[in-house]
């Protein structure tokens, strides 16, 4: 039998519906916002994406973290409004 990546979780269902039961890689957080992954990278060094955390030297992110963030986004734009 072989595994097939649909086993894994759609990132960007993951920003609409629940939240996955782990700790989501950059990889996860540039498919989540359809960014480059350099982008990821460029926003935890300048801390203006979700924030991040390390695991050894893996970088990982918190689903509640990353939900918050995104929440804080759409607050601030529609005070912007």
């Amino acid at each position: 039998m072989s595994r097939t990546r649909s086993a894994q979780p759609d990132p960007v269902a993951t920003l609409r519906g629940g939240l996955p039961d782990r700790y989501l890689t950059p990889e996860d957080i540039a498919a989540m916002f359809g960014v480059p992954l350099e982008t990821v990278y460029q926003w935890r060094k300048k801390r203006t994406g979700p924030p991040g955390f390390r695991i050894g030297k893996h970088v990982r992110y918190d689903p509640g973290d990353v939900r918050t963030y995104v929440d804080g986004l759409r607050t601030a734009d529609a005070e912007a409004a």
